[in-house]
């Protein structure tokens, strides 16, 4: 069986697979940060933030120069796209985890090991989008 796909949403899966190589990257940084600074004896409150700093500019960097590329002609002002991948990363990865959280634990009732998992079903398709049509749009061409 043949499922066809368009160029374009070959492109956009492609976007995607890249998308979450670089959140596993993220997640990596973000955790090994996280553990080395409570190590040390950092609050965790601080751990934790130093963590998703330091995740959020790793994933800006490659989601900048390698899943949301500009292609030639385009432009970018790369500082409002910082602004706004920290915003997108802040809304879903501390406000709407959170809430999730209390929601799937306290309410519903469960395990509180699985609940983040659950939560990436949601935030990851969340950031994907947010990022591609917010924090990297693609600016109009010059003609």
């Amino acid at each position: 069986m043949h499922i066809p796909f368009s160029e374009e949403k070959l492109k956009v899966l492609c976007q995607f697979i890249k998308f979450g190589l670089v959140g596993l990257a993220n997640t990596a940084i973000s955790y090994f940060t996280y553990a080395a600074c409570v190590y040390i004896g950092l609050h965790y409150f601080v751990a934790n933030a130093l963590g998703f700093v330091l995740s959020v500019l790793n994933s800006f960097y490659w989601n900048n120069k390698y899943v949301f590329a500009c292609e030639d002609g385009e432009k970018r002002a790369w500082f409002p796209s910082l602004i706004k991948t920290f915003a997108a990363y802040g809304s879903t990865g501390i406000v709407l985890s959170s809430a999730l959280l209390y929601v799937w634990v306290d309410v519903l009732h469960v395990s509180e090991y699985i609940a983040p998992l659950i939560n990436l079903i949601i935030t990851i398709p969340l950031n994907f989008v947010l990022n591609k049509l917010w924090a990297f749009k693609k600016e109009e061409k010059n003609l």
